[in-house]
């Protein structure tokens, strides 16, 4: 399948699950991404849930950081320049939804891409060989590219692989690893 019919068809999955199902579910993700090699790691990008797109509730995921005391960032996109700013989130980060109901930070200390250890990604779709498919925006395409190369790239979905992502790019930047509630694929 191509990128439009795999957004087409995770939107719609997405949209049968019930707020229960997300719950259960996004404990269940963030259970199976402590079995991960990553913990040693320190600085951890996050995305906060749009949760009008039925996205991964990353709450548990940021318990977990938070008891094993990581550095936990966050962005704020730019629509014009299709960029993320990212923002070391603290007890003083204060959080407001943007025009399209992103959770971002209204202001904070800002964290070059370059020090981040390991992003969590959304996304609506992903293939066995670790591409993904995303809103469509490129916003993340943009933000892993400033990343380092060694740079963990975990995302995280309801759903199990696509067999074939057929229309990838050249400039596609892939997953090292897809958690589910129940698998955490290795690409």
């Amino acid at each position: 399948m191509i990128k439009k019919e795999i957004r087409k068809k995770y939107k719609a999955e997405r949209e049968k699950l019930t707020f229960e199902e997300i719950e259960e579910k996004s404990l269940a993700i963030a259970n199976q991404l402590l079995r991960l090699d990553i913990w040693e790691k320190i600085y951890f990008h996050i995305f906060l849930p749009i949760e009008e797109q039925k996205e991964v509730n990353t709450e548990y995921i940021l318990q977990i950081l938070a008891g094993k005391d990581k550095e936990v960032i966050v962005s704020k996109s730019n629509f014009e320049t299709i960029t993320m700013t990212h923002i070391l989130l603290t007890d003083n980060t204060r959080i407001k939804k943007n025009t399209y109901n992103i959770p971002e930070p209204v202001n904070g200390i800002e964290v070059p891409s370059s020090k981040i250890d390991v992003v969590f990604i959304p996304l609506l779709a992903y293939d066995e060989e670790g591409n993904r498919v995303g809103y469509g925006k490129g916003f993340y395409d943009n933000f892993l590219k400033e990343c380092k190369p060694e740079t963990i790239k975990i995302g995280l979905s309801f759903f199990d692989p696509e067999k074939l992502i057929e229309d990838i790019y050249i400039n596609d930047i892939k997953l090292d690893f897809c958690v589910t509630d129940k698998n955490a694929y290795h690409f």
